[in-house]
């Protein structure tokens, strides 16, 4: 069975050979007046360029190719859309049969894997992660073994881990679609690949068409708000998803600012947040990791740590006394006195020190 014909065969039989919706700007046609889309042949008075009246381009090529140039992988090989959050849904929608399928998740982790599966009828089956004093990890081999037990058709990973911060290495990933190859797709949501020091699982496609990448510009390019996001696959499954896409996901205005942060100029400050970024990762671990009262702060790979207190709520109340909003993850499988905290700016990141040193001393 070949790479493609091997992971499109985990797609749902009924929508294999789905075309989907054709919308107007589907057509590869030439024209000087366009009267194809029901658009208003105005601008609106709010729309003072003239730019945004007609529909955008559902794969805009300049946007695609630079974001393939930035991840390092083939255009054909990337689909663009509303963030990693519509990736994820995407994912699930094409390969799960609802009532049927299963997706295999590794808590604690991203809460959208299981959100987009219950809203698809597709069971979820739960791997934890193992709690170590160096930071979580992932039992690869149970992971498979429960894919396999679950004939599931999702694997879901986050690395670096979403609230752990941890990393997952390159070679287990590999060795897991190996195992998987044709039962089973490998997801690697990469979201905080930016702040990590370790190589993209985009590199492991080709020889594991079954593993998939989800990336984002909502973090370290700081575009949140523009919800840009990714998926790299295999090129045949960036087809499907494509045909089970919205027709129009990627609002204009949000691709002019994609492209705009993806330029050389500014690629070079980014570069430079995201190291300012890292050295004050590694100082507020320092700091927190000697602060009274705090019972453990996981090394991570992330724009954020994970910090277990004595008192979480003292902690968690004592930081919104001073302003500060942290995450407060004790609903979370194992994490009852855990808060995740992201990283601000230097200053920002003394407030939180500060806050959590007056709360100790009020105690």
């Amino acid at each position: 069975m070949s790479g493609s014909g091997c992971v499109t065969d985990l797609v749902r039989e009924d929508l294999r050979s789905f075309a989907g919706y054709r919308s107007a700007r589907s057509e590869s046609l030439d024209g000087r007046i366009w009267l194809n889309a029901n658009e208003s042949p105005w601008s609106s008075d709010a729309d003072a360029a003239g730019t945004v009246r007609r529909y955008p381009d559902p794969q805009p090529q300049a946007l695609r190719r630079t974001l393939a140039s930035l991840y390092g992988c083939n255009p054909e090989l990337l689909l663009a859309g509303r963030g990693s959050d519509e990736a994820i849904d995407l994912l699930v929608r094409a390969l799960c049969r609802p009532g049927q399928d299963a997706v295999v998740l590794t808590p604690p982790t991203f809460g959208m894997y299981a959100v987009c599966a219950r809203l698809h009828g597709t069971r979820v089956v739960e791997v934890p992660l193992i709690d170590r004093a160096d930071g979580f990890a992932c039992d690869f081999d149970a992971v498979a073994d429960a894919a396999l037990a679950a004939s599931a058709k999702l694997v879901f990973l986050c690395s670096p881990g979403n609230p752990s911060g941890t990393s997952l290495p390159l070679e287990a990933v590999d060795a897991l679609a190996s195992r998987l190859q044709g039962r089973a797709l490998v997801v690697m949501d990469e979201a905080y690949a930016e702040f990590a020091c370790a190589a993209s699982a985009t590199t492991l496609i080709q020889s594991n068409p079954n593993i998939a990448v989800l990336r984002t510009l909502s973090k370290a390019h700081a575009l949140a708000a523009a919800r840009i996001g990714s998926v790299i696959a295999d090129a045949a499954l960036v087809s499907v998803l494509q045909r089970c896409q919205a027709p129009y996901p990627l609002p204009a205005p949000s691709v002019a600012l994609a492209l705009a942060a993806l330029a050389p100029d500014a690629l070079i400050s980014t570069r430079q947040r995201i190291a300012t970024a890292c050295g004050e990762r590694d100082r507020l671990y320092r700091q927190l990791t000697a602060s009274p009262g705090v019972r453990q702060v996981y090394p991570s790979q992330a724009n954020f740590l994970l910090v277990r207190f004595d008192d979480a709520q003292r902690a968690f109340e004592s930081l919104l006394a001073a302003g500060i909003v942290v995450r407060d993850m004790r609903a979370a499988p194992a994490l009852g006195d855990a808060l995740r905290i992201s990283l601000g700016t230097p200053e920002q990141n003394a407030e939180v020190v500060r806050a959590l040193a007056r709360s100790r001393e009020a105690a």
